[in-house]
């Protein structure tokens, strides 16, 4: 059973053209920004070339670059970087590298054993974390460089196992990004070095329940049945450690901690297989967590087959050691105790592990063994998106998603942490995070507070709700205000909704080098305001989230952010608000909307299904959410009818100066053959006699005529902007829909939405009286207008969310 567990590739020497070495030292040219370090301490000519969990692929084409010497010191240069050194043991003083690129020279030089004021990347854990922590580090910086120290790190052997660093004092191994700012080469470098991030299976992108709760197989069925009940799609059960022994007896009379479990507690789980059944049926997905570091106790299950296969001596009823570093342990492990459970219905595990970075072997941390053997072996189950749902190890982990980030606390403080912690992880690869959200332990009850982290959580790599046992704290919507119900469960179908875009950017991820989440300074690397605003992300392509991460202003009702908006005109895609780009304003907005902007030229596919159901299949029913105002280009990425994983695609285009949207139908294997299609027009009307749709071809039909024009669509107007229903079409079915030429966003009265900001406000009607007859006047421009409001006595929020309204688009005059 162990066929994919050890098939691992590799390729870790380097082209012999890429290095340039003496006795001790060695230098290989990996890119044009990307130079590994080494030194031999007191053993020359001893490097290494072995994989590590850092650096599996060395084996880059030679870029172009010089070498020579002058005054004893070594040069090589390339188009990013110029190492300068004199051949001794490295020190600051002797290893300089000067960064290329545009930065001035005063912050572009590296000299060996610097760590660069930059980004940062991420954490192994946030356990019991309240606020912000120090992270490690990155591979880019403000400065344009940044080291990562792989000196330590596990290796591999070539045979799928691993094994120890050479021994020696004062040996190096050490890799330098030097990009300047280009961010997103450094990345590709990076994924180029250390692998690339893996394919996640497309139903891990919808909603997970977890909650560490000693459910019974009753009470866990009844509780997803509930939430279909209410309308609220799950895909992930979770099952927290109560799944197994904790507080019998037997564990007790063995003296062990009953953190580590392998048989179904029976009180709770009387027919495991059924259960397991059970949620299957439901489209549930199943992960049990897993502590191992207690071994495996005598009163298992599986504990004689184990010591039959260990030859491990049972006369005492000694516990198996858990030792990750023994091949023969390890097979078993997977092959006898967790097999046993998958067989059960376990469809991947919850890797939990909490006991340090040590083991029997100097440098092997047991998290590493752990999260490297769980994917490979989770092959078996989907050898296209295997899965393990485990903690950071360190440089190189985002090859083993998902992250586990730990046990948060529940408070503002961490709530206005996270959107930095899963942006800045990306700048070390780490694309798919999974938070507590709603925060699992200590803090307080705060229903905004947990609302507000629900929609941070949708707009998350993996949005899975999580609590500990107490009673107070489970995350189920119906145990919250009615307006914070209303907005969990909105925020968890939109969830859902999303998958078509999800999923497509969880291929964009593997192929492209793009991870879902990422820090605005990739795409603005010279706007200072992109690195101050670090609660700010890019969500995919087309999206920018701006989450609000602090208590509402009572006298509002309204939540707030500071934002940068860049460049361009934008859309907010819940609310249909337009705003003009380039600049620094706060966003208010009820507790049922996060600020969630789309830039001209932007589609979005959504699942049109206002309740998706569970699994997160393929849509029946396609909404292209379009942004006009610029050309856009999209292209849908499914799996295919026989689940071939990212093999269907459908080519969205949009061009702004006829006014047409594109359709180009997919292959034939698609799945559904035939979908309902809706163009959502956001803050865009147009008029419905300029509306064509034609019928373009079909890829399974070439004699069939075209250019003919089909019947005309369903069209609806409202205040967000114009859904046109084009009805069902083949999958393989090529469709233009043409708006009239050069269509544009409207330009809003904002008195609408000035009005209902007034109607909420809690102060003095004389005062709403006031602004009001301000905002109605006709005579006068919007300038002038916010003005005049300026200098009205008003509770200083207010002011802020008036000319919020006010100015939001500039082409109102």
């Amino acid at each position: 059973m162990s066929e994919y567990r050890y098939d691992f590739q590799v390729k870790p020497n380097a082209n012999p053209k890429s290095i340039v070495a003496g006795d001790h030292w060695r230098f290989t040219v990996l890119t044009d920004g990307l130079l590994r370090f080494e030194w031999t301490g007191d053993k020359p000519g001893e490097f290494e070339d072995r994989a590590s969990t850092f650096a599996i692929n060395r084996d880059f084409p030679v870029p172009e670059f010089q070498q020579w010497e002058k005054n004893g010191y070594l040069n090589i240069r390339t188009s990013r970087f110029h190492v300068i050194y004199n051949k001794k043991a490295f020190t600051e003083s002797n290893l300089l590298v000067r960064i290329l690129g545009g930065i001035t020279r005063h912050h572009s030089e590296w000299r060996y054993g610097q760590v660069a004021d930059g980004f940062g990347g991420t954490a192994r854990t946030l356990d019991g974390v309240d606020g912000r922590i120090e992270v490690g580090p990155g591979v880019v910086s403000s400065q344009g460089y940044a080291a990562i120290n792989d000196s330590r790190s596990m290796l591999f052997d070539g045979s799928g196992w691993v094994g120890s660093r050479q021994g020696g004092a004062g040996r190096v191994d050490g890799y330098l990004f030097a990009y300047a700012h280009d961010y997103r080469g450094a990345i590709r470098a990076l994924y180029g070095l250390s692998g690339k991030q893996p394919l996640l299976p497309r139903w891990s992108l919808g909603n997970w329940w977890s909650r560490y709760y000693a459910y019974n197989a009753d009470e866990y069925t009844n509780l997803m049945d509930r939430f279909k009940k209410e309308g609220i799609p799950m895909n992930v059960a979770v099952i927290d450690m109560d799944w197994h022994w904790v507080h019998a007896q037997r564990v007790k009379d063995a003296g062990m901690s009953g953190w580590t479990g392998y048989s179904w507690d029976k009180a709770l789980f009387p027919d495991p297989k059924h259960f397991c059944k059970g949620l299957h049926d439901r489209n549930l997905k199943i992960t049990l967590n897993d502590h191992p570091a207690d071994g495996v106790a005598s009163y298992e299950d599986a504990y004689q087959e184990m010591a039959k296969a260990l030859g491990h001596d049972t006369s005492n009823g000694e516990a198996i050691d858990f030792d990750s570093t023994d091949r023969k342990f390890l097979d078993a492990y997977f092959d006898i105790l967790l097999r046993r459970l998958e067989n059960d219905g376990c469809d991947f595990w919850w890797v939990d592990w909490q006991s340090g970075p040590f083991s029997r072997i100097k440098g092997t941390d047991p998290l590493w063994m752990l999260n490297h053997y769980h994917f490979l072996n989770n092959k078996v189950r989907d050898k296209n998106a295997p899965l393990v749902f485990s903690r950071y190890a360190g440089p190189g982990s985002h090859r083993y998603p998902v992250g586990f980030s730990g046990d948060t606390v529940t408070t503002w403080n961490s709530l206005d942490f996270q959107p930095e912690f899963t942006a800045t992880a990306s700048n070390i690869g780490y694309g798919w995070w999974s938070h507590d959200i709603g925060g699992h332990m200590h803090g307080y009850r705060d229903d905004e507070l947990v609302a507000r982290w629900v929609q941070l959580g949708v707009f998350s790599p993996i949005m899975r709700l999580h609590s500990t046992q107490s009673l107070w704290m489970s995350k189920e919507p119906w145990l919250y205000g009615i307006q914070t119900e209303m907005a969990m469960k909105e925020m968890l179908r939109f969830r859902h909704r999303m998958l078509p875009y999800l999923h497509t950017m969880n291929v964009r991820a593997t192929r492209e080098d793009e991870p879902l989440v990422q820090p605005m300074y990739w795409t603005w690397p010279e706007r200072k305001e992109a690195i101050q605003f670090k609660n700010q992300f890019y969500f995919g392509s087309e999206l920018l989230v701006t989450p609000i991460t602090s208590p509402q202003d009572p006298t509002l009702r309204l939540g707030t952010v500071k934002a940068w908006l860049p460049p361009g005109r934008h859309v907010d895609i819940f609310t249909g608000a337009v705003y003009d780009g380039d600049r620094v304003l706060d966003i208010y907005r009820s507790l049922n909307h996060i600020p969630v902007l789309a830039s001209c030229g932007s589609i979005v596919p959504l699942d049109h299904d206002p309740v998706p159901g569970n699994g997160s299949f393929n849509p029946s029913n396609m909404e292209l959410l379009i942004v006009v105002g610029e050309d856009a280009r999209f292209t849908i990425i499914e799996d295919d009818a026989s689940g071939n994983a990212a093999s269907v695609n459908f080519s969205i285009t949009f061009n702004q100066r006829d006014g047409t949207l594109h359709i180009a139908g997919a292959p034939p294997s698609a799945s559904p053959a035939t979908r309902k299609w809706w163009l959502n027009f956001a803050a865009c009307y147009f008029d419905e006699h300029d509306l064509r749709i034609t019928d373009t071809g079909s890829n399974e039909d070439s004699d069939k005529d075209k250019g003919s024009e089909l019947l005309a669509p369903s069209v609806t107007r409202s205040a967000y902007g114009t859904m046109v229903e084009l009805g069902s079409l083949d999958a393989g079915s090529s469709v233009t829909v043409s708006v009239g030429r050069d269509p544009q966003l409207r330009i809003a009265d904002p008195g609408e939405w000035i009005r209902g900001t007034l109607m909420d406000a809690q102060i003095e009607f004389g005062v709403k009286q006031k602004i009001w007859d301000v905002v109605e006047r006709k005579d006068v421009t919007r300038i002038s207008k916010a003005s005049q409001l300026e200098a009205l006595e008003m509770p200083r929020g207010l002011r802020a969310a008036v000319l919020e309204a006010l100015l939001a688009d500039s082409r109102g005059g």
